[in-house]
C-alpha cells in the first residue's frame, strides 16, 4: 500500500496534494534520478579510459582457501586490498576494501547462508606484468598496470574486471578546510598568540581516550605526510594555489547533499564504490529486480542507470529504470554457449549501467571473436556503482541457467517452502470493514462456489493502526472471526507494518523506546517519521535483540486475539516514511554499531520479514511453516517468505509487465511472487478483471487485492458470466496444487525458479531469449496468459528440438519449435503440456486446500 490520501490526522492537509497525485501517477520528482544523486554523478562522470589503479605484484599472497593483493590509485596513493577466492561450485568471489581505512566501511551480513567452501589456489605464472592463478576449474588472469582481472575457462574468456577502467574506490578521508574554516582558524590563531603574551597556561592534559583507530590512523597520515614529503623535495604543505584547486575540485553532494527539502548531513563524506565488468559473447542480460520492466535488460547508456533502491513508489511507470519496493543486486548474463551471473553484495543505494558493447570490446572479446570464427560477436558491459560499503562479488560461473541459480541458493539460500493453503486464493482489500463484513466476503465464495483459502485485513483493522491490536468497535472479537475462518478450514493475514504509532498510551511503543530498540537520529535521539499513524518510530531491525523482541510480540499470549489461522503481511517496510526523502527514511539516521542508514538502506525489509517469519515459527514450537508477505526485499529474502510486485494499476499494461517482473523475481531467488489481482489503483472492466484472474491462476502467489477508493470487486460483482469465468480459472489453480505444491518443494531443495523463462529449460534456443509474454511452470508446463485488449488469439512459441507439446485444452499434438496462433475466446488461457512430464492433478471442487487433503489424484502424462 503506497502513500496515498491519508484521512485524518494534522498531516492529513501537508501531504493532501502529493497524495492525490499519487493516486493518478507517479511522481517522478518525488525520486532522484542519477543526476540528482551525488555519488551516482560522480561515479558516471568517470569515462571508460586507463584506469588510475595498480596492482602491487610484490604483495600478492597465497592463503590456504584465498589471495590477497594490494592495490594503488595512482591519483591519490591510497592502498586497497583485494581478496580472492575460488569458491566450490564454480564460483569465484573477489573482495575490495581500503587496506586501512580510517573506520571501518560496511560489510552486509546475514544474506549468506555461511561462508561459501572455498579451494585452494594455485599461482601458475609471475612476472613483471601480472599473474595467473588457477581456482579451482578456471583460470584468473591479473594484470598489473592498469589492474585488470581475466576469468578464463580453459581458453575462453568468461569475464573481465575493471577492463574498462571504471573501478573507483572512494576512501575515507577528513574532510577539507573551505576557506571560511581556514580564516576562523587563521583569525583564532592569531588570538592565541595575543592571549599567550599576557598568560602562562599550563600544559593540558591528553585525552583520556582516543577514538578506535585513531592512532594508526595518524601513524598512517604522518607516513603518508613524509613519503609526500620525500616526492616533492621535501615541501610539507602544497603551495597555496594547488590548495585552492583542491576545494575547487571538492564535488557538489560530497560532505552535505540537498533533495528538496531534505538535507543529508553525511559525516563521514564520500565513500562510494564502483566496479566495471565486461561479458564478451554475451548480449542478453536479466535480473536485478525490483524493476517494471521487460525480462530482458535494456542498454541505459541513453538514460538513467537502473537503480536498486528500496522506496514506496506509488502506482509506478512500466519500463522504466526507476526503483521500486524491493532490490536483489543479482545479474544473469545468457547465450546459447553458456550462463552466468554476477552478485553484488553491497545493501547500500546502487546504480546499475548496461552497455552493448562490440567496437570497443576488451582484448578478450577480441580472443572469443578469433575462436568463434573471426566474426564479431556481441559483449554486454555492466558498471556496479553503490553509495558505501566495500566491493564485493560473486562471480556465478554456471555453466548452465539452472547451475547459476543454483550456486546463487548455495549463498544466499532457497525459497522456503509455502504452506499448502497459501498456495491458494487470497482474497483482500484495503479494508474489510468489520467482523460481519468479513463474514459476508467469506460467505459469499461459499455461495457462488469459488474457492478461496485466506481473506486479508488492512491497516483499518488495528486500533488506530496500532499494529498488533485490534479495532474494538469493528472488530471487537478477533478470535471468535478466526475460528469461524478456521471451521471453514480458511486462514486470514494481517497486515504489521513496522512503524509504530508514537502514544504514551500505547504498550508496543513504550517497550520499544524503553530498551531502545528505535533507530536514532544523527543526534542520538529516536527517529520519527510520518507514517499512517501520524507520528511514528521504526524499529532498528538490524539489531538482532530487536528482531527476537519483535518475533515474541508473535506469541499468541502477546498478539492478543491472534490464533494458530492468524498470518502476517508486512507492508512499508522499504522503510517507507511519508515526511523523509523519497519518502523514506534519512540516510544519516544511526543503527546498532553506529551504522549509518545508508549503509542497510536495502537491508530494513529483509530483516522486518526475517524477524516475522522467526516469530510465527516460535509461536508454535517449530511445528508450522510460516507465511510472511513482505513489500521490501533484498538478496536472500526467499528464505522468509513471499513477495508482490506492490502498488500496480488497474492498466493492460500492468497486467502484461507483471510477467515480467516475477520472471526477474523467480531468477534472483525469489520464487514466490504475484501480482495484485485487478490493479490495487483504479477500476478495472470485467474483460482486464477476467484477464487478471486467468493470469494470476498461472502465478505463484495468486491475490486479489485493491485501494480503499476503488470499487468493490468481490469475483461476483460483474454478473454471472463473468462470475462463472472467474470461477473457472480459480478452479484450474486449485485443481493445480499438487502440481504447484511439488514445483516449490524442487525449488525449496534445488534453488530452481518455479516460475521462468523459457531459456531456462532450454538455453540454446536463441528464439526464446527475449520471450517474457510466456514462460514455464517448473519444467513441465508453458503459460501463455493473455493480456492485450480484445485479443482474439494469440501467438504462442513451442521451444525445444524434437520436443513434442500437448494443447492442456484440447489434447492436439504438436512438435516444436513453432510458433502457433492460438484463438482466444474469454474462456482460454493457453496452456501446453511439455511430452514426456507428468502434470498430478485432484479434480474435485472444494472450498479450500485444506479440504482437498484425501481427495484423489489424477495423474496426466500425454
Amino acid at each position: 500500500m503506497a502513500a496515498a490520501p491519508g484521512r485524518r490526522g494534522p498531516w492529513a492537509l501537508a501531504w493532501g496534494s502529493l497524495c492525490l497525485a499519487a493516486a493518478l501517477a507517479v511522481d517522478r520528482s518525488n525520486f532522484k534520478t542519477c543526476e540528482q544523486s551525488a555519488f551516482c554523478r560522480r561515479q558516471r562522470s568517470l569515462q571508460p579510459g586507463r584506469s588510475p589503479y595498480r596492482a602491487l605484484l610484490q604483495s600478492l599472497q597465497l592463503g590456504p582457501d584465498s589471495v590477497t593483493l594490494q592495490l594503488v590509485n595512482e591519483a591519490n596513493k591510497v592502498p586497497l586490498l583485494l581478496e580472492l577466492w575460488g569458491l566450490q561450485g564454480n564460483m569465484t568471489r573477489l573482495r575490495i576494501d581500503e587496506l586501512n581505512p580510517l573506520r571501518p566501511r560496511f560489510r552486509v551480513p546475514d544474506v549468506l547462508v555461511a561462508e561459501p567452501p572455498a579451494v585452494q589456489p594455485a599461482l601458475t605464472r609471475r612476472d613483471e606484468d601480472g599473474a595467473e592463478l588457477a581456482l579451482g576449474g578456471h583460470r584468473l588472469v591479473v594484470t598489473a598496470e592498469p589492474f585488470r582481472l581475466d576469468v578464463l575457462r580453459g581458453r575462453e574468456p568468461l569475464c573481465s574486471v575493471n577492463a574498462r577502467g571504471l573501478l573507483l574506490f572512494e576512501p575515507l578521508r577528513p574532510r577539507r578546510r573551505s576557506f571560511s574554516d581556514k580564516v576562523s582558524s587563521s583569525v583564532g590563531s592569531l588570538w592565541d598568540k595575543i592571549k599567550s603574551l599576557f598568560h602562562r597556561e599550563t600544559p593540558k592534559e591528553p585525552a583520556a581516550e582516543e577514538a578506535p583507530g585513531a592512532a594508526e590512523a595518524s601513524e598512517e597520515a604522518a607516513a603518508a605526510g613524509a613519503a609526500e614529503a620525500a616526492e616533492t623535495g621535501g615541501e610539507s604543505e602544497k603551495p597555496e594555489a594547488a590548495a585552492d584547486a583542491d576545494e575547487a575540485a571538492e564535488e557538489p553532494g560530497s560532505w552535505e547533499e540537498t533533495f528538496k527539502t531534505h538535507t543529508d548531513s553525511k559525516p563521514h563524506g564520500p565513500t562510494s564504490v564502483g566496479l566495471d565488468f565486461s561479458l564478451p559473447g554475451f548480449e542478453h542480460v536479466y535480473g536485478i529486480p525490483e524493476h517494471a520492466e521487460s525480462l530482458r535488460l535494456r542498454t541505459t547508456e541513453a538514460g538513467d542507470p537502473y537503480r536498486l533502491y528500496n522506496l514506496d513508489v506509488f502506482q509506478y511507470e512500466v519500463y522504466n529504470p526507476m526503483a521500486l519496493y524491493g532490490s536483489v543486486p543479482l545479474l544473469l548474463a545468457h547465450s546459447a554457449r553458456r550462463t552466468l551471473g554476477i552478485f553484488w553484495l553491497n545493501a547500500a543505494e546502487t546504480w546499475v549501467d548496461i552497455a552493448s558493447n562490440t567496437a570497443g570490446k576488451t582484448l578478450f572479446g577480441k580472443m572469443l571473436d578469433y575462436m568463434q570464427g573471426g566474426g564479431e560477436t556481441p559483449q554486454t558491459d555492466v558498471r556496479w556503482m553503490s553509495e558505501s560499503g566495500v566491493i564485493d562479488v560473486f562471480l556465478l560461473l554456471g555453466p548452465e541457467p539452472g547451475a547459476v541459480t543454483a550456486q546463487y541458493a548455495s549463498l544466499t539460500g532457497t525459497q522456503a517452502l509455502p504452506p499448502l493453503f497459501a498456495l491458494g486464493y487470497h482474497q483482500s482489500r484495503w479494508n474489510y470493514n468489520d467482523e460481519e463484513d468479513v463474514a459476508a466476503v467469506e460467505r459469499g465464495f461459499d455461495e457462488h462456489d469459488i474457492p478461496c483459502d485466506v481473506i486479508w485485513l488492512d491497516i483499518e483493522h488495528a486500533d488506530g493502526k496500532r499494529y498488533f491490536t485490534w479495532d474494538p468497535s469493528k472488530f471487537p472479537q478477533p478470535r471468535a472471526m478466526l475460528q469461524r475462518l478456521a471451521a471453514k478450514k480458511r486462514k486470514m493475514v494481517s497486515i504489521v507494518d513496522p512503524h509504530i504509532k508514537v502514544d504514551s498510551g500505547y504498550r508496543v511503543h513504550n517497550e520499544l523506546r524503553a530498551r531502545g530498540f528505535y533507530v536514532k537520529t544523527k543526534d542520538g535521539s529516536d527517529y520519527e517519521g510520518w507514517c499512517w499513524p501520524g507520528s511514528a518510530a521504526y524499529p532498528d531491525f538490524t539489531d538482532p535483540a530487536v528482531r527476537a523482541w519483535w518475533a515474541g510480540m508473535f506469541a499468541y499470549e502477546q498478539y492478543e486475539g491472534s490464533a494458530e489461522n492468524l498470518f502476517t503481511w508486512n507492508d512499508m517496510n522499504e522503510p517507507s516514511v511519508f515526511s523523509g526523502p523519497e519518502v523514506t527514511m534519512h540516510k544519516d539516521a544511526v543503527h546498532r554499531g553506529g551504522w549509518e542508514h545508508r549503509d542497510v538502506h536495502n537491508l530494513y525489509g529483509f530483516y522486518v520479514q526475517m524477524a516475522t517469519a522467526q516469530g510465527q515459527l516460535q509461536r508454535s514450537g517449530g511445528r508450522e511453516r510460516p507465511f510472511v508477505l513482505s513489500r521490501a526485499f533484498f538478496a536472500g529474502s526467499q528464505r522468509y517468505g513471499a513477495v508482490w510486485t506492490g502498488d500496480n494499476a488497474a492498466e493492460w499494461d500492468h497486467l502484461k509487465i507483471s510477467i515480467a517482473m516475477c520472471l526477474s523475481m523467480g531468477l534472483a531467488g525469489l520464487s514466490f511472487c504475484g501480482a495484485d489481482v485487478g490493479g490495487f489503483f483504479k477500476n478495472p472492466d470485467a474483460e482486464l478483471l477476467v484477464r487478471w484472474y486467468q493470469a494470476g491462476a498461472y502465478q505463484p502467489f495468486f491475490r486479489a487485492h485493491a485501494h480503499l477508493d476503488t470499487v468493490r470487486r468481490e469475483p461476483w460483482l460483474f454478473g454471472p458470466e463473468n462470475t462463472a469465468l472467474i470461477r473457472a480459472a480459480v478452479r484450474q489453480r486449485y485443481a493445480l496444487l499438487p502440481f504447484w505444491y511439488t514445483a516449490f518443494y524442487r525449488c525449496h531443495r534445488h534453488g530452481q525458479p518455479v516460475m521462468r523463462p523459457l531459456w531456462m529449460e532450454f538455453p540454446d534456443d536463441v528464439a526464446t531469449f527475449a520471450i517474457d509474454d510466456q514462460y514455464m511452470i517448473d519444467r513441465a508446463l508453458l503459460v501463455h496468459p493473455v493480456t492485450e485488449q480484445g485479443a482474439r488469439g494469440v501467438h504462442v512459441y513451442l521451444p525445444g528440438a524434437a520436443e513434442v507439446w500437448y494443447d492442456v485444452a484440447s489434447r492436439q499434438k504438436h512438435h516444436a519449435p513453432q510458433t502457433l496462433y492460438v484463438p482466444v475466446t474469454m474462456s482460454s488461457v493457453p496452456v501446453f503440456q511439455r511430452g514426456g512430464t507428468v502434470v498430478p492433478r485432484q479434480e474435485r471442487a472444494r472450498r479450500s486446500a485444506e479440504c482437498m487433503r484425501g481427495d484423489p489424484f489424477t495423474l496426466y502424462v500425454p
